[in-house]
């Protein structure tokens, strides 16, 4: 299992079609359950305002600017300011079915989730795609696959299903705007939002 850390939660995707989760050039490879939790909790404490319906508005938008990739203005830039792992999850070509070889990656991401020091958390998972495909298509795709994470989480992992967001941004928020069909683009992120508040069963 890959596992790459930042300041913002960050799931990354190596799929085989176009959508996945990527991480920065500048992080760190993590291992250990214990790094998952502190890349985790790590730069929570002033979390800007950020919601799966906020940004599903921004992605829309986004899909105006016509020109190529890396003359398109930044997405979501507020997300950098949010701590970040990077993990690989497979999917099915063309598809939102999570491979079972990446149950154990979400299992791991769930362990931290459920660790003490995280369980005052929320959490955001954001689906990305490459150029391929129309940006219609790479929209829904993305959604889908990101639902399929929480969704994993949510019910196989057990994690309370109020912590977690859900949101696809297709190919609006490229990693690589010069190489926009590169893997590294194929991700699938997830971001701390900061503390939940208090949950009531």
């Amino acid at each position: 299992m890959k596992i790459q850390m930042r300041s913002v939660l960050l799931l990354s995707a190596a799929l085989m079609a176009p959508v996945a989760l990527a991480a920065p050039a500048a992080a760190q490879a993590v291992t250990s359950n214990a790094q998952i939790v502190q890349g985790l909790q790590a730069s929570v404490a002033d979390v800007p305002n950020v919601s799966a319906e906020a940004l599903r508005g921004l992605a829309v938008a986004h899909m105006k600017y016509t020109g190529p990739p890396e003359s398109r203005p930044p997405l979501a830039i507020q997300l950098d300011q949010l701590a970040q792992i990077n993990v690989e999850i497979e999917f099915d070509l063309n598809s939102a079915m999570i491979k079972p070889s990446s149950y154990r990656t979400l299992g791991s991401i769930a362990d931290a989730m459920h660790n003490p020091i995280l369980l005052g958390y929320k959490f955001l998972v954001v689906g990305n795609t490459d150029t391929t495909g129309t940006r219609e298509i790479n929209l829904k795709l993305s959604q889908e696959r990101a639902d399929a994470v929480m969704q994993a989480l949510a019910t196989t992992f057990r994690v309370d299903p109020r912590r977690l967001q859900a949101v696809g941004l297709g190919e609006e928020n490229l990693q690589d705007v010069k190489h926009p069909q590169a893997a590294i683009n194929r991700r699938v992120q997830i971001f701390n939002l900061g503390s939940t508040g208090v949950l009531t069963p």
